[in-house]
């Protein structure tokens, strides 16, 4: 697929890119790519390679610039990526592309966007833009299903499964390790070395990682908040075993007394007075009564319970 960037991206056929007066885009696959590089008459030290793409990144060469993009997807952050390469010059920009993603991104530009001042930065941002437009509402998905979360665990923190922090933990930092690589792709575009670009639109890259600055520190800010709800369990956890533990504490210290009147009496001294007593009986059940009242009475008074 072949575009002329104007007020809109127009289609064109690739005949139509030698003598338009304006800058292109192209989508070739890698075969198409091997059979037309020579049309595009680009000055490349090194092919970019397809099969062993890894990261985001763009390379400077002598009179071009490539490189590649490795995209996590937002649906399944840690398992699937969306990968292909480029090439661009002062003329136009080429993604050589596989899997139809970089396509799919150029078809969103092609029906949504409309510029007055249309130019090969102004594409490149915008497609740089494509690449995070759904990642503020990702965050806010994550910040929902972790509040729901913390609700869970103060109402019983045994009950929960934190598998899923694990989880949204994970796909944060795949996101901020993938910003890091797009804050350096950013820079190495507005460095501009070798002045493909116009001046007064590197204003465009400088947007675009004022944008990646605010999506890296709400990455930091949800990854703080997953520790921040695991340490929650476990200090809930905590709490119910020292609630626990006050607790048998409590039963152990009002039985001590009534321990030892039974170990006690239950001696059976025989110059013991009081076991000739007829009501020695009762006054003994009256005393352990009065000794359990007397001390849930004085540990509610400390909030012991």
């Amino acid at each position: 697929m072949f575009y002329l960037i104007k007020e809109q991206l127009q289609e064109v056929d690739i005949t139509e890119l030698k003598n338009a007066n304006a800058q292109y885009v192209a989508v070739l696959t890698p075969q198409e790519w091997a059979e037309k590089k020579d049309f595009f008459d680009l000055g490349i030290d090194i092919d970019p390679q397809q099969d062993e793409i890894y990261t985001t990144k763009a390379v400077v060469n002598f009179d071009s610039l490539t490189g590649s993009f490795y995209i996590p997807d937002r649906n399944n952050v840690t398992e699937n990526y969306y990968m292909f390469s480029f090439v661009l010059d002062e003329k136009g920009i080429i993604f050589i592309d596989n899997s139809g993603r970089a396509q799919k991104m150029i078809k969103r530009i092609y029906k949504a966007k409309k510029w007055r001042m249309p130019s090969l930065e102004r594409f490149i941002y915008d497609f740089l833009e494509q690449i995070i437009y759904r990642d503020l509402q990702l965050f806010e998905k994550y910040e929902l299903e972790l509040n729901e979360i913390e609700d869970k665990i103060l109402e019983d923190a045994e009950s929960v499964d934190l598998s899923r922090i694990t989880d949204i933990r994970n796909d944060i930092r795949e996101l901020r390790a993938h910003y890091e690589q797009l804050t350096d792709f950013g820079q190495e575009l507005e460095e501009n070395e070798n002045e493909f670009f116009q001046e007064e639109n590197l204003r465009y890259f400088r947007l675009f990682l004022n944008r990646m600055d605010r999506l890296r520190d709400t990455a930091h800010s949800l990854h703080d908040f997953t520790m921040q709800v695991r340490d929650l369990q476990h200090t809930q956890l905590d709490i119910k075993q020292n609630h626990i533990m006050a607790l048998l504490t409590v039963i152990t210290t009002i039985f001590m007394p009534l321990t030892l009147i039974v170990g006690w009496y239950g001696m059976n001294f025989k110059y013991m007075p009081e076991l000739e007593w007829k009501a020695s009986y009762p006054i003994v059940i009256g005393i352990c009564v009065l000794i359990v009242v007397a001390s849930l009475i004085f540990f509610k008074k400390k909030k012991w319970l």
